[in-house]
């Protein structure tokens, strides 16, 4: 009957000479698992007293057969690294080969190419014009479903509507409030310092009225509702991506552009606007505060003059910004939400984008609306 493993027939033998041509040590036998297992301590004490010459000449030209283990075994001893005067036979070679340490890959050169530059804007720009235009697609199908519900309005999605108001609008003017107050405390004491050395005290009502319900209170309170409400709508797409839900509403012929899309455009297009006064409200208020303890103007005083320092048109600016910076929050929104793909990197991924683009699209809105109405409120 036969083993799966058939002993050797020479047993392993290591035979240490010294001549003049410095220690030699020779190897015969099969050195294989199953031959060495019953004497592996020996040989291993064998192997590192013979390895502490460097110099000795390693002959295994009279090993029979040898397997990993025994390979091992000599490799641990040699100091795991091939011993420096070597003879064995050429078709145990690759087994030592194996043991050697692979060699860390060199970087490829690096070689100047002249069209990095241009292929590198190139793609930018390709990866631009493709977000724009899938926005402008959700805007058009957007604006599709509008005219849809002017003529069938009973199918407005005023559950959807509303409570997207309450979660962007109502839920917001918490944080509003706090920031517009101490903007407006921070902007009124700084410009108060510099208003004493001029004796024109009286000015903080111009520069406090402009500056916050023309610019200040609308980019404002836009950038807060871009970290707070953008992120929760590009995260509650990107969540119905991963779990599936968005194609079920696909499967089952409900629209997402109206279901999902429009009412948090009109809800925030609705609801920017009122955060805008709100936090005009508030801002107004702190710089007021700190106008009279700063420069003793009355509140009655403040009020009273703030109507005539800041002409109406500012107004009406400010809170057709507030509605343009909304819709162009929830499409951006939106946008990256329906891009998200079903795994949870690309969610964080989306919602970070979609705040940077967010706020970036809010500035540079602003700054149109800066050149376009440059004449407008001013005198």
């Amino acid at each position: 009957m036969s083993t799966p493993f058939p002993a050797a027939s020479t047993p392993p033998s290591l035979t240490s000479t010294v001549d003049g041509a410095g220690q030699c040590c020779l190897l015969a036998g099969a050195w294989n698992l199953r031959s060495l297992e019953s004497a592996m301590a020996a040989f291993e004490r064998d192997l590192a007293r013979v390895a502490r010459d460097p110099d000795c000449l390693w002959d295994l030209r009279g090993v029979e057969v040898i397997d990993h283990a025994g390979a091992l075994l000599l490799w641990r001893a040699w100091g795991r690294r091939r011993a420096r005067r070597l003879q064995l036979k050429p078709e145990h070679e690759r087994l030592f080969a194996r043991l050697q340490p692979a060699p860390p890959a060199l970087p490829p050169a690096a070689r100047f190419d002249p069209l990095f530059l241009p292929l590198f804007i190139g793609s930018k720009m390709l990866g631009v014009l493709d977000h724009l235009t899938h926005m402008l697609c959700v805007l058009g199908q957007a604006v599709i479903e509008i005219l849809m519900l002017a003529r069938h309005p009973q199918r407005i999605p005023w559950r959807e509507l509303s409570a997207n108001i309450y979660r962007t609008g109502a839920q917001a003017l918490g944080i509003t409030a706090l920031v517009g107050f101490l903007i407006g405390v921070v902007l009124s004491y700084l410009s108060a310092q510099q208003l004493k050395l001029f004796g024109a005290d009286a000015f903080i009502i111009n520069i406090l009225g402009v500056s916050v319900v023309r610019e200040l209170g609308p980019v404002l309170a836009a950038i807060l509702i871009a970290g707070r409400s953008g992120s929760a709508i590009t995260a509650s797409l990107g969540v119905m991506r991963v779990t599936q839900e968005l194609d079920a509403m696909a499967v089952m012929g409900i629209s997402q552009s109206l279901r999902l899309i429009l009412p948090k455009m009109l809800a925030l297009a609705i609801s920017m606007p009122l955060v805008v006064l709100w936090t005009d409200t508030v801002a107004l208020l702190g710089g007021m505060v700190a106008a009279q303890l700063e420069l003793g103007i009355g509140y009655q005083h403040f009020l009273l003059s703030l109507p005539d320092a800041v002409p109406v048109a500012n107004l009406w600016l400010g809170l057709g910004k507030g509605a343009v910076f909304g819709v162009m929050i929830a499409l951006v929104a939106c946008h990256f939400g329906l891009r998200i793909e079903p795994n949870t990197e690309s969610l964080g991924v989306g919602t970070t984008n979609s705040v940077v683009t967010s706020i970036t699209v809010v500035i540079l809105v602003d700054a149109v609306f800066a050149i376009l109405f440059k004449d407008v409120g001013l005198p």
